[in-house]
């Protein structure tokens, strides 16, 4: 019999949420029956309940805040949500691990309530919590802050097993929360090439333009979109270059913020944004693109993060210009180009070089694609999420305990 598990996760509707949804498929293959609790989407994946490939999914209805205190609600009703959902999930299957995809890191009190029944508790952390309240807030103070420390320790201590996102997160995980090297497995969120590739019969779009830069990814205050349209606005007004259209994909709380900058500094016959969209218009952009960039600032959070986009722009062979990050170098390496980090003129100078060297973009390009053929794939990272979950179904409830109370 399949063994029944659970995961929770809050930050975006599956299976729109590509790791999520990999590792959902991943484990299922593997031969568990998989449950999973998310928050509906704005205009697709809206039902509160459906099976999709043999994985039920159950949404719950939320919102997106900007404010500390705005998170402070969204959050606390997504909880109560989760908390029904998956009590709901538990009555029927008697799920026997819950894996909770972070942030926000409360969800291991929903792991505590059922610690008692012999579920085991994965923590996935996708995000470093007290380095993005740092990166949305800008500050280390208050009780939100104390709270998402708090947070994080607990998740750590509830966890009989925890999955990383890159070696630093790993580390952190061990220091920081006290986890046994042995109990924590890097599971990088690499693109999986049976089925992100480019279009069978791909539409070219340029914008009249002779270039495409594209951006792709969730457009939030920490993640660079403002120091981006300095670096578009650079390379218009100051360098005189009229041959190039930038391209944002994706959706994100500060849309509205950047369409405004792009409408009064005059961008908008250079830059579009296009909302959130399809994974397959996603490909379809990146097949469009000449090279991708990553404006993700320099900040305790993103020197440590591995950025999704960069791994899809080196899957479609596209050089990638970002600024100079810890984990962004390690990912990336020979296949981009470094700024100066924060600022947006360098940025701008290293699109440039890209943009005047058709030859450095196609050395890039290969090595960035050679990367991914060989080791930074699905087929090798999903290796890694099913030894966490053996892990997890023969670590002694003994041990468990120990360091939940710990």
């Amino acid at each position: 019999m399949p063994t029944p598990i659970c995961i929770i996760v809050e930050n975006l509707p599956v299976p729109l949420d590509r790791r999520v949804w990999k590792e959902a498929t991943a484990l299922r293959d593997a031969g568990y029956q998989v449950s999973i609790v998310c928050p509906k989407g704005k205009t697709a994946f809206t039902a509160p309940h459906e099976v999709l490939d043999g994985i039920e999914i159950y949404r719950h209805r939320t919102w997106e805040a900007s404010t500390v205190y705005g998170y402070f609600l969204e959050y606390s009703w997504a909880l109560f949500a989760e908390l029904l959902l998956t009590l709901r999930i538990f009555a029927r299957t008697r799920f026997r691990i819950l894996q909770a995809c972070n942030p926000p890191d409360t969800i291991f009190l929903i792991a505590l309530l059922l610690k008692p029944f012999g579920v085991r508790f994965i923590f996935d952390q996708h995000d470093l919590g007290p380095e993005l309240f740092e990166a949305k807030f800008g500050t280390r103070k208050g009780l939100l802050h104390k709270i998402s420390c708090l947070a994080e320790r607990y998740s750590f201590r509830t966890a009989s097993t925890c999955i990383a996102t890159n070696e630093s997160f790993k580390e952190i995980a061990v220091t920081r929360g006290g986890k046994d090297p042995g109990e924590v497995f890097v599971v990088r969120n690499c693109p999986d090439l049976a089925t992100f590739r480019r279009p069978q019969f791909p539409v070219v779009n340029k914008f009249g333009k002779s270039f495409v830069v594209t951006y792709v990814g969730f457009m939030g205050s920490q993640d660079g979109l403002d120091l981006l349209l300095q670096s578009i606005e650079h390379i218009v007004k100051v360098e005189k270059r009229e041959d190039t259209h930038f391209v944002l994909v994706g959706g994100g709380t500060v849309i509205a913020d950047l369409q405004a900058i792009i409408d009064r500094n005059n961008l908008h016959e250079y830059v579009t944004l296009t909302g959130q969209v399809s994974h397959e218009q996603v490909a379809a952009h990146l097949s469009n693109a000449d090279l991708g960039v990553a404006p993700d600032p320099k900040n305790p959070m993103n020197d440590q993060s591995t950025m999704i986009k960069i791994f899809e722009y080196m899957a479609f062979g596209l050089p990638v210009v970002l600024f100079d990050l810890k984990e962004g170098r390690r990912l990336a390496g020979p296949a981009a180009l470094y700024a100066v980090p924060n600022d947006p003129i360098d940025f701008a100078k290293q699109i440039t070089t890209l943009l005047d060297s058709p030859e450095l973009r196609k050395e890039l390009g290969e090595n960035g694609r050679k990367r991914i053929e060989e080791k930074l794939n699905w087929a090798v990272e999903k290796v890694s999420l099913i030894q966490a979950y053996e892990t997890a179904l023969h670590t002694p409830r003994s041990k468990d305990c120990l360091e939940a109370n710990a």
